[in-house]
């Protein structure tokens, strides 16, 4: 399959182009960029044949089968619709969209245009992940009672950019980390939160956005679930806990782009390390991906799961907004 990446992006260039050019007959072709001194530039480092500087024109490219979307978070709704109507597989950088309504117009689109439309959530690729995953569905704890995910990092500085002064691009914390805790939640406990809580504060690291939020949702079951997530914080690490009736699982360092971290589980007859498959985490999604394509399987993350993280993502700033509980609303997803 040949790819073109809409975006020349740091997440394209540190991970996605390697894991593209990793899955067999895979081949990067072409680098779409607003800048055209940058996009070269990009293609140069990356070798990669063709720049483009316009969409139609790197979608009329021939060849072409799949597109990575990576830009700013405005922009991946109208260039996922015009990727799906030009026949092209997408998979997507979260959020989809800026609205769970356009998240729901592009998962129609592609639908009825017989592509195949994903979303980049690459922690539930993780095999540290997966592994709590089973732990879960093995009933290893027992009845879930409560979740707890720690995500406040310190966001590196040439990552930073739009991502803490720029609100009309879809800059903040909320859309770029709540989004992917939102998911991770989601694929552990096999159900969506119904109710959020939240605040959030801007300590000064941007402007005009949030740079750190906490959170409580409630879920169908009745499972609670603390959340936090940060820019600001260089020495808190990340992870989550899922307790229950029978254990509790403890997995360190795990909310991560990196095969890492340490996972326990306490339980009554003490607390064990586990092992668990360290495998790189975009390859791992690109697998899925292509098997989809194939029609010979489904994507690590489709279109509905990343419009469902979203919308927990839209009730987290709604909260945290009007200083009032909000229910999610998936749009009847």
């Amino acid at each position: 399959m040949k790819w073109g990446l809409i975006g020349a992006s740091t997440i394209a260039s540190e991970h996605m182009i390697g894991a593209i050019r990793a899955q067999s007959g895979h081949t990067v072709e072409a680098v779409l960029s607003s800048n055209a001194e940058r996009g070269q530039a990009f293609a140069a480092r990356n070798a990669i044949l063709h720049v483009f500087t316009d969409l139609e024109a790197l979608l009329a490219q021939p060849g072409i089968d799949a597109v990575y979307i990576s830009t700013t978070n405005e922009k991946h709704f109208p260039q996922a619709m015009a990727a799906i109507a030009a026949g092209k597989h997408v998979l997507c950088e979260k959020p989809l969209a800026l609205r769970v309504e356009d998240a729901a117009a592009m998962i129609e689109a592609a639908r009825e245009a017989g592509v195949v439309f994903a979303t980049n959530h690459h922690l539930r690729c993780s095999g540290a992940h997966l592994a709590i995953r089973r732990l879960i569905a093995e009933g290893r704890i027992g009845r879930i009672l409560s979740m707890r995910v720690f995500h406040a990092v310190s966001l590196p500085e040439h990552l930073r950019g739009w991502r803490i002064d720029d609100a009309a691009a879809g800059g903040g914390v909320i859309a770029d980390i709540t989004v992917h805790d939102a998911d991770t939640v989601r694929f552990h406990l096999g159900e969506d939160p119904k109710t959020v809580v939240a605040q959030a504060v801007s300590s000064g690291l941007g402007q005009g956005v949030e740079d750190s939020v906490m959170s409580v949702w409630t879920m169908p079951s009745g499972v609670m679930v603390q959340s936090h997530e940060s820019f600001t914080h260089p020495f808190a690490g990340s992870g989550i806990e899922v307790h229950g009736t029978k254990g509790s699982v403890f997995a360190r360092n795990v909310m991560t782009q990196n095969p890492s971290g340490i996972i326990t589980l306490t339980d009554k007859d003490g607390t064990l390390q586990l092992n668990y498959e360290r495998h790189e985490l975009y390859g791992y999604g690109l697998q899925a991906f292509n098997s989809a394509v194939t029609g010979h399987g489904a994507p690590a993350a489709d279109g509905v799961d990343g419009l469902k993280s979203l919308a927990v993502a839209l009730a987290v700033a709604r909260s945290a907004r009007e200083g009032r509980a909000v229910d999610v609303d998936y749009k009847g997803y």
